[in-house]
């Protein structure tokens, strides 16, 4: 049974690795339709803008140009629903104690969930990669801690900065589209910053979940499909368990 599921692991391994060289060449090849779409968009802006000052991009056309210019970075090409926001906001318990992490939050629409749930802004710290992202946020949520930075590297960003165990980390990370051990060692960073039974709020598009429970000792959890979210996506908690 051991050599079948090594065997079986095997293979998965190699399967990723296949997808992602197919991912990095359609990276490559996206870069002569993403100029097309950049110079549209800024024809879109001096068209729709005076002279003096263009009309601001909405968030839609934001997250675009985001990811036409870093695909694997960003969770999403359009802003998250507001029912998968929602959806998300309800794992965490605005009565708890400690600050709130959001890893990714783009343009906020995760975010102003969490507010609308009860989570005082001062709570927040939005960990974010992207500097016009950051520009956004910082503008839009004062009060919140805004961290720029690779999430990826949590723990070196976060230790010294929380002052107490964070009662929640939710993500809007692309989280499927790295490494297994990658992710594994981003969800383990999350659930020693948290206390314990805290949850780790991740959304993906995919079927499977981002990490199977047998990889680590945390306990899995899931929402239904949000059918009305496009593309349809699916709410995944984990939390910290006994170890074994």
């Amino acid at each position: 049974m051991e050599r079948r599921f090594r065997l079986l692991e095997a293979r998965k391994y190699l399967l990723e690795r296949k997808i992602e060289r197919q991912i990095r060449l359609l990276e490559q090849k996206r870069d002569g339709i993403g100029k097309k779409i950049e110079e549209q968009i800024r024809n879109f802006e001096r068209k729709r803008g005076s002279r003096k000052k263009a009309i601001p991009l909405d968030d839609e056309v934001r997250f675009i140009r985001s990811w036409i210019e870093r695909p694997l970075t960003i969770g999403a090409v359009t802003p998250s629903s507001k029912i998968l926001a929602r959806t998300m906001a309800r794992y965490v318990d605005p009565n708890s104690d400690g600050p709130v992490v959001e890893l990714g939050p783009g343009t906020g629409p995760v975010t102003e969930a969490l507010m609308e749930a009860g989570i005082a802004p001062s709570r927040l710290v939005l960990v974010e990669f992207n500097p016009a992202f950051c520009r956004i946020l910082r503008s839009r949520y004062p009060e919140a801690t805004l961290v720029e930075g690779d999430a990826y590297s949590l723990r070196r960003l976060l230790e010294a900065l929380l002052l107490q165990p964070a009662a929640a980390v939710v993500s809007g990370l692309p989280l499927v589209t790295k490494p297994i051990r990658q992710r594994l060692r981003l969800i383990r960073d999350a659930l020693d910053l948290m206390v314990p039974g805290a949850p780790f709020v991740q959304f993906t598009y995919s079927v499977a979940a981002p990490l199977p429970r047998r990889l680590g000792n945390f306990s899995v959890e899931s929402s239904e499909r949000i059918w009305m979210n496009i593309p349809p996506a699916r709410v995944w908690v984990y939390r910290k368990t006994d170890a074994r």
